[in-house]
């Protein structure tokens, strides 16, 4: 299960029912090898019930698109056009604040790559579309003394940190778009970062902040043991192909 690619929810935290859980195991299963269209409709229906499950359980079971939807948090509030904001701050000379419709408006990027979890699962050719983080950046005007850019998320809890020279890779993304749709809530949405070699858990998701720094700060995975540089087959003790 990987520790950031879940959702986490706003409801009364009701903890999903057993009958349910094992009807779930059972379709997922089914749905491996069914056509795309059961499978789509299966990672949706993953998805709602995991915004009602703040026991993570939902992070256990199949898919048919292999992500798995987990959140460090019992509750993560939804944002739309009208309330999201992602803020660039720190050692810049511009600091500002962005909306969803500011952010579409930019060039945007496509990529498609292998999803890796560090725990082990793998989602093939897996398209992402958004900003290059780089363009943000050299719109904000780095500082010369800046090294890092640490990101923080509406969650409340999530934090993730890159260099400043791994931040400008143009595999690095604000992401808005997932398999050609609008990120939904349960994937991190409306925002969220994507750095496409490294293990998923750098991929913050419910992005909010990002903010230069004049060192690296450890996220919220690394304070608990994860590699703060996170190569894919190259960190956390893993030899997985790399992803791009």
């Amino acid at each position: 299960m990987d520790p950031n690619t879940g959702a986490g929810s706003d409801g009364d935290g009701t903890p999903v029912g057993r009958r349910l859980v094992l009807g779930m195991l059972g379709l997922g299963a089914g749905a491996m090898a069914a056509a795309p269209w059961l499978q789509g409709r299966l990672e949706t229906a993953l998805g709602a019930v995991a915004d009602k499950d703040p026991t993570g359980v939902t992070g256990l079971l199949p898919n048919g698109g292999g992500f798995r939807y987990y959140s460090v948090t019992s509750s993560v509030p939804h944002k739309d056009a009208d309330s999201y904001r992602l803020t660039v701050d720190g050692l810049v000379d511009r600091p500002g604040a962005y909306r969803l419709a500011d952010l579409r408006a930019l060039p945007q990027t496509r990529l498609v790559r292998d999803v890796q979890c560090v725990t082990g699962w793998r989602v093939p050719e897996t398209p992402f579309e958004g900003v290059r983080l780089s363009a943000l950046l050299d719109a904000a005007g780095v500082r010369r003394d800046a090294k890092a850019v640490r990101f923080t998320c509406f969650d409340g809890a999530y934090s993730e940190s890159l260099t400043l020279d791994q931040a400008r890779r143009p595999d690095v993304l604000v992401t808005l778009k997932l398999r050609d749709k609008p990120l939904g809530h349960s994937h991190g949405g409306p925002v969220r970062l994507y750095v496409a070699p490294m293990y998923f858990y750098k991929s913050a998701k419910w992005l909010s902040g990002i903010t230069v720094t004049d060192d690296v700060r450890p996220g919220y995975w690394e304070e608990r043991g994860y590699d703060v540089d996170a190569w894919v087959g190259k960190s956390n003790g893993r030899d997985d192909d790399p992803t791009a």
